[in-house]
């Protein structure tokens, strides 16, 4: 079975693929100095504890943390036993190769969402993530990654109002009532969320514009249905998005070294 890791900033996923669906997935906060040890008892645990008795054989990882690459290498190599595939590595293909300025490092999230969104959507697409940053991923009609926008993230701005402004306490963004805020913390939501449906908005009929043709919208990350219930912002949710860009990435290597 395959194992994939998506790693970023502030969580480290771990999904496993039969080749049909997924059969679990499990979340942990990303801390570099974990070791291969300490991962492989991490999973081995959830695995127990919910009954999955599988035997992973192939590994395959993005992540946006580059210090934390080495341990998930050495858990794939020390019990699994075999060599992962790292998103944006010269050994790792991708589907289509990204068309942006010479030199430029890309995030392999968005090369991964950029592949899942493809294989499910086609292409003129616009990928929507809502991450520690929220990034807007441009996927040509071949599927190429062609640039894009990144922003701050949601809950990277709450902290940053809460740690700056001494009277403005921390709050958990949710959709509030009414626009105007009567209390600090109504204010402080109101602001976020209305704030970031404007932010979304806005950014994406400015890539509609520079494109000059029809696109799809594409939502993913935690916080996606929470912002398209205030405003009809995406054509499409989808949850797992990076996770099925995973396999779409592991497919095509595995199709093309046999």
């Amino acid at each position: 079975m395959l194992l994939c890791i998506d790693t970023g900033n502030t969580n480290t996923v771990f999904a496993l693929w039969d080749g049909d669906e997924f059969l679990c997935t499990f979340r942990t906060s990303t801390e570099w100095q974990r070791t291969a040890d300490q991962y492989f008892v991490w999973w081995t645990t959830l695995l127990t504890h919910h009954k999955i008795d599988a035997q992973v054989d192939e590994v395959i990882i993005s992540s946006t943390v580059p210090r934390v690459v080495f341990n998930l290498r050495v858990m794939a190599d020390r019990y699994f036993n075999t060599r992962p595939y790292v998103v944006s590595k010269p050994d790792c293909l991708l589907p289509t190769p990204p068309r942006v300025d010479e030199g430029t490092a890309i995030g392999p999230d968005r090369l991964v969402n950029t592949a899942g969104a493809y294989d499910r959507h086609g292409g003129d697409l616009i990928v929507v993530d809502f991450g520690t940053a929220t990034t807007f991923d441009v996927v040509a009609s071949d599927g190429a990654y062609v640039g894009g926008v990144i922003a701050p993230g949601v809950n990277l701005s709450l902290e940053a109002l809460h740690q700056a402004a001494a009277a403005l306490p921390h709050v958990d963004i949710t959709k509030p009532q009414s626009v105007i805020g009567t209390n600090t913390v109504d204010c402080m939501q109101s602001g976020v969320f209305w704030g970031y449906i404007g932010l979304i908005n806005g950014v994406c009929e400015r890539i509609k514009g520079e494109y000059d043709r029809p696109m799809t919208v594409v939502g993913t990350g935690g916080l996606a249905p929470l912002f398209s219930s205030g405003y009809a912002l995406f054509d499409t949710i989808e949850d797992d998005l990076t996770m099925h860009g995973l396999t779409v990435i592991h497919r095509f290597n595995k199709d093309n070294n046999n």
